[in-house]
């Protein structure tokens, strides 16, 4: 498992041309996801033809947040938070992810999909029994990024776990976009598997929705649904004695320091520059992420001083779309 660098909510289209297995898909996919139901092929095809210069947008707008930080203009904390604040929220109607049935009588799926060229997202093919070799031949050809029997009993279970847990070539670009930003030592310490999966886990744990993960300072900069915003601090067990002195420098008692010395507490001094807090370091218990006793994390929730709009959030900008329906 690999933790992605960039991750935000996004929007999911099905297309089939039976509105009865769709409404049943509206009535068991969760929630809190943002889904658009086609019957229509030229409707459905139409709308995410229209998303690629959006996502060239968006990555365009994230590589400048970079260019800006390399150049030392500005901070990449306070230019992300920017970025979640701003236009940018339209970043949440992009489709991640397109499921088709390959079975239609205006066009077969496979011939649906290979018509999105320039779209980014994840492409799954949904088949019948007599489709799958099909499928099979269109999976080993690179057209498409998953195949589900559409009869499947468990085809729910399935279908949720490759949307949740499949990357599309969007995330994987933005991930690398902000790969950038990292050392070799800090993308070492990510590519650990069982750093990934604890620090995947501790974004869940917290409600954490949307994040980046930023090498200057290193952590990960992280947003719930209703927009808190948090700032998961990474620190080597290497970087605790320069962190030490850091805290040192800003006037940190003897008792802290050797918290911070003996791993059993970090400070927020390199957040509290990027964003000018101008406000006392703040110190919070550290744990260890991960199993091989490397890389320690603190967690520091952002005061109201950078709260960001509250309309700018997944939740408000969900609750502003119209109700789950079937287009017919």
């Amino acid at each position: 498992m690999s933790l992605p660098l960039f991750h935000c909510p996004g929007s999911f289209s099905f297309l089939d041309d039976d509105p009865d297995y769709l409404q049943m898909l509206a009535l068991m996919l969760p929630g809190h996801w943002n889904v658009r139901l086609h019957t229509r092929v030229d409707e459905c095809l139409g709308l995410l033809q229209q998303e690629s210069a959006v996502w060239e947008d968006d990555a365009w707008t994230q590589q400048q947040i970079i260019d800006r930080w390399r150049q030392g203009a500005t901070p990449l904390l306070p230019q992300v938070l920017a970025y979640w604040a701003g236009p940018a929220r339209a970043r949440y109607a992009l489709t991640h992810a397109c499921i088709v049935d390959y079975s239609m009588p205006q066009m077969n799926g496979l011939d649906a999909l290979a018509a999105l060229s320039d779209w980014p997202g994840l492409r799954v093919l949904l088949t019948g029994q007599a489709d799958e070799q099909v499928a099979v031949d269109a999976f080993n050809r690179a057209l498409i990024d998953q195949f589900l029997p559409k009869q499947d009993p468990d085809v729910g279970a399935r279908l949720l776990g490759v949307l949740r847990h499949m990357p599309s070539n969007a995330n994987t670009r933005a991930s690398q976009i902000w790969r950038g930003t990292l050392s070799p030592v800090q993308n070492a310490h990510l590519r650990v598997p069982s750093t990934a999966r604890a620090l995947q886990q501790l974004l869940d744990q917290h409600g954490f929705v949307e994040h980046v993960v930023l090498g200057d300072p290193f952590g990960i900069l992280a947003r719930t649904a209703d927009g808190a915003v948090g700032w998961l601090q990474l620190e080597p067990v290497s970087g605790l004695e320069e962190l030490e002195q850091l805290a040192e420098s800003a006037g940190l008692g003897s008792s802290a320091l050797a918290d911070i010395r003996h791993g059993r507490q970090l400070v927020d001094l390199e957040l509290g520059q990027a964003l000018a807090l101008g406000a006392p370091p703040r110190l919070q218990p550290a744990f260890p992420v991960g199993q091989d006793g490397a890389l320690l994390g603190a967690l520091f929730m952002l005061g109201t001083a950078h709260s960001l709009p509250a309309d700018s959030s997944y939740s408000a900008w969900l609750a502003r779309q119209p109700e789950r329906q079937v287009r017919r």
